[in-house]
């Protein structure tokens, strides 16, 4: 009688013991089968960023499928600059678990929006200047990404505009006004422009309407270094006036070079959506952004338009052809 009291009593504490973990270990199943929840801000024309697109497949690369273990909410405002506030609200608003953006401006307004939730940005030329983070080692906060190097490369993009267009005397460095992240870039294209025996002339716009009165005053034998991350209406506006007037004009990005532009030299906007994806695969894995250094892009392309070199005169040496990622003709 003792024994089958005692195999009773074991038999009640083995199955209290199963009540109380069933329900803690069956959230934490449910838990670890939602699929995380990437929110995406930036100031793009369409959901198919480049960006956005190279973040996608470099998370598939690391075995991260977009439906079965990650989704995406993406708010992009087509220019808008005024409406990103509203949209980085609403992804919060939304439960996003990590916020991914593009450019500056949707990097300041998602850092604005919360405190608390994992952000990854791509195309931040300075993210120290610009005060996204303390530090590129340790960015503190809940923000951390991929820097497109923009005061690192001014220099050798003077260099190579020389090469390809030496009769050039004056360059017109043109920048986002608001954009802190450009002082340290303006200071070293300065240097780098004395070096060269350039007369660099910084323009900071804010809008179209403000580049066209700058666009005005530039000359023949002059060069437009556009600014980073041009949005649409600068970038065809500064490829307008480099046509009508015989002038050269510069990129960060190779985008522009196959709608007119001479030539661009920068980080690959597709490849820092790549690089990025391994930042976004460890704060999954329960890593902080605090805790992951800012990367430097690791991919830049020099591009080369042949046809409106064509045009603007200009014979492309075969040191630059040799190194090109990429042709326009």
């Amino acid at each position: 009688m003792p024994d089958s009291r005692f195999r009773a009593l074991r038999f009640l504490w083995v199955a209290v013991v199963i009540l109380l973990w069933l329900p803690v270990h069956a959230g934490e199943a449910q838990q670890a089968s939602r699929p995380f929840r990437v929110g995406v801000l930036n100031a793009a024309w369409a959901a198919s960023h480049p960006t956005v697109e190279g973040l996608k497949a470099g998370l598939k690369e690391l075995g991260v499928e977009d439906g079965r273990d990650v989704t995406f909410d993406i708010r992009f405002t087509e220019g808008k600059l005024d409406a990103m506030p509203a949209a980085a609200a609403a992804l919060v608003q939304a439960g996003v678990d990590l916020i991914f953006t593009s450019q500056e401006a949707a990097t300041q307004v998602a850092k604005d929006a919360t405190k608390t939730v994992p952000i990854v940005f791509t195309l931040v030329g300075d993210p120290v200047a610009a005060g996204i983070v303390a530090k590129l080692a340790q960015p503190g906060g809940n923000v951390t990404g991929v820097s497109s190097l923009q005061t690192e490369l001014v220099a050798k993009r003077l260099e190579v505009l020389k090469t390809l267009a030496p009769a050039t005397r004056r360059v017109w460095l043109i920048y986002d006004g608001v954009d802190l992240s450009t002082v340290p870039m303006v200071k070293k294209a300065i240097e780098a422009a004395q070096r060269m025996k350039l007369d660099l002339l910084p323009k900071g716009v804010l809008d179209a309407s403000e580049l066209k009165q700058v666009l005005r005053e530039v000359r023949r034998d002059d060069a437009v270094l556009a600014p980073e991350g041009s949005n649409p209406d600068l970038a065809i506006a500064i490829i307008e006036q480099s046509l009508a007037s015989r002038v050269p004009a510069v990129f960060g990005t190779a985008l522009w070079v196959g709608y007119g532009g001479l030539m661009s030299y920068g980080a690959d906007y597709y490849a820092q959506g790549v690089q990025a994806a391994a930042l976004v695969a460890k704060i999954r894995r329960g890593a902080r952004p605090q805790d992951l250094p800012v990367e430097g892009a690791e991919k830049i392309d020099l591009a080369v338009n042949l046809k409106t070199a064509d045009l603007l005169g200009l014979t492309v040496p075969r040191k630059i052809l040799l190194r090109a990622d990429a042709f326009r003709r």
